[in-house]
């Protein structure tokens, strides 16, 4: 099973890598060829790449209360939600720190969770020597992707399209924000290379790559749904019934469609919420859409962060 496991993981990293190594080219092109402020391939990358993410944080209900009773699942069920609303309504109602508060948050959730992905491939590659320091890793991979394309100076046309609140979210300091995110980047790297971790560097070397070149919409949207989703899901595999039963079948494809096709329910029901919310909002659909979605799926950070935690923190145990 270990094996199986193991080499879902690998192919899992290689395809994250591709996706963003792709995004990042396809950015370089659209660039170039079309207009450059053209946002209507960004959207269709932004959303697509949404839509990929979504499902990965539908199974915490599964994960977090394994073979609970109808109605204690269906409290916590309700819990989620209501704190996915509540989220949803403070970002809509103070939208410059509710962004503020979900950069941070998200930004330390993304590079915990590359870590303890890191983590549990070292222990099924049985790989040899001291592991990787959380702190040495998780900030520079979580910071990486997402703040920096938020201030560089393609983010103010992006954010003017998206909500005109946002454009001065950091108030003036998008110089220091760049070189802080700069410095922990480079020490992050500095270790990695001592410790002789070379797939760690190609990947903040990649997510670098993303947040430098392609636009704040795109940077975000890939990283959250082809990096951080499809890793996240890789991990679920192992808690799930019927990933392990696929992996003791030596059936790795098997055990991943197995930690998704539970999340696509997720999917639609995040879509005809965002519809309805962009038909009852002022602005109508076509201006407020992506707005509305990149909200949704902020606020159900929030309640999946909180879930996640515990697996994360027994993906560090051993270490």
């Amino acid at each position: 099973m270990n094996r199986t496991q193991s080499t879902l993981f690998g192919r899992v990293r290689l395809y994250s890598r591709i996706a963003v190594a792709v995004a990042t080219l396809l950015s370089l092109f659209f660039a170039t060829s079309l207009e450059s402020d053209s946002l209507n391939w960004q959207v269709v990358m932004a959303a697509v790449a949404l839509g990929v993410g979504i499902p990965h944080g539908a199974l915490d209900h599964l994960v977090t209360l394994k073979n609970a009773a109808p109605l204690k699942m269906t409290i916590f069920i309700l819990i989620y939600v209501a704190a996915a609303l509540a989220a949803i309504w403070a970002i809509l109602q103070w939208n410059v720190w509710g962004f503020i508060a979900v950069v941070l948050m998200s930004s330390l959730h993304f590079g915990i969770g590359d870590s303890a992905f890191i983590a549990e491939l070292d222990r099924l590659e049985n790989r040899e020597g001291p592991p990787i320091p959380v702190w040495a890793y998780a900030g520079a991979a979580g910071l990486l992707p997402v703040v920096i394309p938020l201030v560089n100076s393609r983010s103010t046309a992006a954010l003017e399209k998206i909500n005109a609140n946002l454009i001065d979210w950091h108030f003036g300091y998008a110089r220091d924000i760049q070189l802080a995110v700069a410095v922990i980047a480079i020490l992050s790297l500095i270790v990695l290379i001592i410790r002789k971790r070379f797939n760690e560097v190609i990947d903040l070397a990649l997510l670098g790559a993303l947040a430098l070149i392609a636009p704040p919409l795109v940077a975000f949207a890939v990283y959250f749904g082809c990096w951080h989703a499809m890793r996240h899901t890789a991990r679920l595999t192992s808690l799930l019934p019927k990933s392990q039963k696929a992996y003791e079948q030596g059936n790795e494809v098997g055990a991943f469609k197995a930690a998704v096709i539970p999340g696509l329910p997720a999917l639609l029901g995040t879509i005809v919420f965002v519809v309805v919310l962009a038909v009852l909002s002022d602005q109508g659909i076509s201006s407020s859409f992506l707005w509305l979605a990149l909200v949704t799926v902020w606020a159900l950070t929030v309640p999946h962060m909180i879930v996640t935690a515990k697996l994360d923190r027994a993906a560090f145990k051993s270490e």
